[in-house]
């Protein structure tokens, strides 16, 4: 099985701003995303979505039936969300910074319980599968699915409007733009 992970393209937010639930629109129309990633991506499987405009826009160009799953949202941060990152109080950074895997910002969820989701919706998985979704879950991904240990995934990037396949277990590439 061939997992396809697309990271959505650069949202309209302006740095340095905590996001993860919002709902934000692209920066840019997603159409030359849409065509330079096409061609590394099997035309035959199934194509599942983030219900967030910023990957569902890419998704339905891509795909002519993407699998809208709420499974794929982003990690909800809860009152942090839409916070410049250097405005959130200090000590709840330290927290999170100290138990990243179980620390919820107030309001949201922890990275633990969107490990459940990432990992029952993998579960489902038995075939090629492209996946149009945000930095968090595909890092989820990666250590579901290709055994990245918890002291490297949180560290990995994805960066915005690229693709990265894992495949038996291993990451085969990451971060490609075009085929």
């Amino acid at each position: 099985m061939r997992l396809f992970l697309i990271r959505h393209p650069l949202p309209d937010v302006a740095a340095g701003t905590c996001y993860g639930r919002t709902d934000l629109a692209l920066a840019a129309d997603p159409l030359a995303c849409a065509e330079a990633l096409r061609p590394l991506l099997p035309a035959d499987a199934p194509l599942f979505s983030s219900p967030l405009r910023r990957c569902r826009e890419l998704a339905e160009l891509l795909h002519p039936v993407p699998v809208i799953d709420e499974r794929l949202l982003e990690l909800d941060f809860g009152t942090w969300e839409m916070q410049a990152w250097d405005a959130i109080d200090r000590a709840a950074l330290d927290a999170w910074a100290a138990d990243p895997l179980h620390f919820a910002p107030p309001g949201g969820e922890a990275v633990a319980d969107l490990r459940l989701r990432v990992r029952d919706f993998l579960d489902e998985r038995a075939e090629d599968a492209v996946l149009v979704a945000h930095a968090g879950v595909m890092k989820l991904c990666a250590a579901e699915f290709a055994g990245v240990a918890a002291d490297a995934w949180f560290s990995m990037q994805f960066e915005y409007g690229t693709a990265t396949l894992i495949e038996g277990g291993r990451i085969v590439w990451q971060n490609r733009r075009h085929g």
